[in-house]
Order: structure tokens, then sequence, then C-alpha cells
């Protein structure tokens, strides 16, 4: 073995220095960024395949500079980011990335923790536990519920109804569900407004996408009890076996509120997990006037609310909690020897409640946040948001041409524009086209829905630095585009 062989070979890292002047700089560019984010249009602007373009085929042989990266983020990156954090973004469900959350997200990832076990890195696990006791309190739930961070609500769902799944009681962890004559079809009951996870969940699942159950909602896009408890008691008549019932307190389309004491006393009727989807709205039980959203949650067997919507926590931390953490545990532990450490048993143990090993400090930019705002600020700039919206509501309901579609309960807004003589299709064109235009101009952005078959625009408030003067431009854009869709 020659001197050559036992030399250490350049980690191609930055020096301290270096990375020190990057940071710095990366921090400077943040900090601008975030003060002024109007300067960017809210939707990208590029064409399918521009940014794969613009950068080269192959990767590069020697390492690069940091400044060649940097002009590369400016040139080609930035182009094709759609602005989230623009505090005109109104589509979907707004986010945004505060500064707490931020800078626990830069520190998380220098640190680097993985928190697969508690000896891995017991903060991460204890501060996970506080940090999410402290988020439960907040939102006025009672004491006995285990929460995780997970990375979605895709994901949290997909857990919560693994766990119902292994609390049937029909060994299907060890057994499986194939070739089993014993085995009935499990049922999951959601209502016709439910989000897209539920199903997904049930095909990764085995489940069997046919036996999702979609309820019929009412006038106000809140599940109907009475037809559940009909469709839940046919599935039985027939030999099926109902395995989980999947509310929502803020649907995506409307945010409506489902009617989650009576689901919650119909589906333990027929010995059903309860799930309840409150991704988005959660947090609105901050605020002391909005806490009734969660009536009826302590009947439920799990909950999963996103603070990375509206808690202004950057992507991505979703929190699933539960009353059942054995059920969960059940569904997921395993324990390979290279895994076994002593002291186990008293310890939680992260990778227990889940399908993944490796864990990131995902709770240290919520607890950051929830320190910096505290009860009271997070409180305040939600019901804000509340107040906008109601703005925004009157805004359309007081001008001639224009209709709400759906109820306003917290910050979100269904309306159209269905000008005097127009039909359905004419009106579905109509608005399109508005928001095509609308998003295109780079003030505002919206996405839509359609509610009983109607085309209808959203706009969904839920941005940290969202103000009055944004929802104003945002309605003036809306008329601007209308009139100039109509002259065409």
């Amino acid at each position: 073995m020659t001197d050559a062989s036992m030399s250490v070979p350049n980690t191609g890292d930055l020096s301290p220095d270096e990375f020190r002047a990057a940071a710095h700089a990366a921090v400077d560019w943040i900090a601008d960024y975030l003060e002024h984010p109007e300067r960017h249009p809210v939707k990208s602007r590029v064409q399918p395949g521009d940014i794969r373009r613009a950068l080269p085929a192959s990767p590069p042989p020697q390492g690069e500079t940091l400044d060649a990266m940097l002009d590369d983020f400016h040139r080609t990156i930035l182009p094709g980011i759609t602005h989230w954090n623009h505090p005109s973004f109104f589509a979907y469900f707004a986010n945004s990335a505060s500064y707490p959350g931020i800078l626990g997200e830069l520190l998380s990832a220098g640190l680097n923790a993985n928190g697969m076990l508690w000896v891995t890195s017991p903060a991460v696990t204890e501060l996970e536990q506080v940090t999410l006791d402290w988020l439960r309190q907040m939102m006025g739930m009672s004491d006995g519920w285990f929460g995780q961070i997970t990375d979605t609500a895709s994901v949290s769902t997909f857990y919560a109804l693994a766990a119902a799944r292994e609390a049937v009681g029909l060994d299907i962890r060890v057994r499986g569900m194939a070739a089993r004559e014993d085995l009935p079809r499990l049922r999951v009951y959601c209502s016709e407004h439910a989000h897209s996870s539920i199903d997904k969940a049930v095909i990764a699942l085995g489940l069997g996408h046919e036996n999702l159950v979609k309820i019929p909602a009412d006038e106000q896009f809140r599940m109907r009890p009475d037809a559940l408890e009909t469709a839940m008691a046919a599935d039985v008549a027939l030999g099926y076996r109902p395995m989980a019932v999947v509310p929502c307190i803020g649907t995506t389309s409307t945010t409506s509120i489902d009617p989650v004491p009576a689901i919650v006393r119909i589906a333990k009727t027929f010995g059903c997990w309860v799930h309840v989807d409150t991704a988005y709205a959660g947090p609105a039980a901050i605020v002391p006037e909005l806490r009734y959203i969660l009536d009826g949650v302590e009947g439920a067997d799990s909950v999963v609310v996103n603070p990375h919507k509206w808690l202004f926590t950057p992507m991505d931390c979703s929190v699933l909690y539960t009353q059942r953490p054995e059920a969960l545990k059940q569904a997921f532990a395993l324990l390979p020897e290279y895994l076994v450490t002593k002291g186990q048993d008293e310890t939680v143990n992260l990778m227990d409640y889940g399908i993944q090993l490796g864990r990131r400090f995902r709770s240290l930019k919520l607890w950051m946040i929830l320190r910096a705002f505290g009860e009271e600020g997070l409180a305040e700039r939600i019901r804000f948001h509340c107040e906008l919206a109601r703005d925004f509501a009157g805004m359309v309901h007081y001008e001639g041409g224009w209709e709400l579609t759906a109820p306003v309960p917290l910050s979100l807004v269904c309306f159209r524009y269905a000008p005097k003589g127009a039909s359905e299709d004419e009106i579905a064109r109509l608005n399109a086209a508005i928001m095509e235009r609308v998003n295109a101009g780079g003030l505002a952005y919206l996405s839509h829905t359609k509610l009983n078959g109607r085309y209808t625009l959203r706009l969904a408030i839920g941005n940290i630095r969202t103000d009055r003067p944004h929802i104003e431009q945002a309605w003036h854009e809306l008329r601007a585009a209308a009139a100039a869709v109509m002259a065409a």
C-alpha cells in the first residue's frame, strides 16, 4: 500500500468561509424576495420543456462555482417558479413560508438529524411530541391525542386508513388480502366533495377503488348523515364490512364543514374508524370564536391538520393525530436486529408509526413558528384572513352579473361571473376565459372547481402577507377580465 493510496481525498465541499459568504447572500436574497414578492408574476410563464432545455443534458465533469449555480438559479430556475409566497396567490389552498419557519428549516438542514429512533436524535422525537401537544392545546383538543408529523395530508390519511384496516380485526398485516374467502369487502365512506387523497389511500391499501363510497352532500355541500347511514346499512345487508368514515372539516372545493358529531355517532354504531380531514381548516380552531368547527372531533379516532397550509410553515409539514396509537403502531411497527437498542420499549420511536424509516427534523420549524407568533398572534392572522374573505364575498354579492356559489365559512370564496340569460355552458366558457386572463396577467392567481356541475372560481386566502389591497386588486383584475372576455 503506497502513501498516495493512504491520502485523504478532496471532499469537494465548500470551505466554511465560502459557505458563510454564500449563505449570507442567500439569506439576504430570501429576505428581499419575501419583502417584495409582488415583483414577480404569481404564476410562472414558462412553457413545458423550457426549463429542461435551458439546462445541460449531462452532469458537469468537474465541480462548478456557487456563483455559476446562483446565476442559473436567477436566470433559469426562478422564471419557472409559481410563487406560492406571493400575497396574491389565491389558488388551491394558499400557503406561505414565514421567517421563523425558514430559519427552522435552515437549522434542520444544517443538523441533518435522522429521528427514526429516539436514540438516533432524542430531540427530534421529543420536540415533535412537545410541539404537537402545543398545537393540540391551541386548537382546543382534549388530552389523549398522539401526534406525529408526516410530509402531506395524503400520507397522513393513508396512515390513518392503514390503522383502520388493522383495527378491523381481520389480521390483514400477517395474512394479507389475496385469496381469502373469509375476508369481506371492506368499505370506506366519505363525502362526494372529499379530497382525492382518500381515493388514493383506498387504492394503495388494496381495498379497491370501487369500495370507496361517496356520500351525497346537502345544499351547503356537507355530507348527509342520513345518506351515510342508509349506505352503510345497505352494505352490511350485502355482507360488506364498513371499515372507516372520513368526514371533512373544510372540504377542498368549498371549505364546507361536514356534521362530524352526527357522522361519528353513525360510524360508531357500525364499528367504524373515523378519520377527520381538516388539513386546511384545522388551524382556524386556534381562533376562539371559530373553535366550534372541531365539534365532534373528540369522538374520532384520527385527525389530520396541515401547518404548511394555514400556519405559515414551509413545505412540508402535515400532522396526524390519533387517539389509538396502538393501532397505528400495529399496522407499521417492525424491528430488525440492526435497529434494536437498549431501553427501546421505554421511548417513542417514530419509525414505528409509518412506512418510512428515516425522519427529517420537521418539528423544529413548526416549534419556532408557534413560539414566534404565539397563540394570539396566529389567531389574529387567521381571523384577518376570514375577514378578507367576507369582504371579497361582499364585493361579489353586490356586483351585477356576479354570484356566490357556496357559503363562506372560513377564508375561501366560491363565485362566478353569470351574466343574465347565459346558459351553463356559456357561463363555464366565460369563467374559464376570465381565470386564464387573470392568471396570465401575473397580478393574481386563482383556481376553479365544479359544484353540482357548475363551473366555479375559487379565491383562497391563507398567505401570511395577503392584505386588503391584494384582495381589491384581484377583484379589479377579475372585473376587467370579464369585460374583456365579453367584448371579444
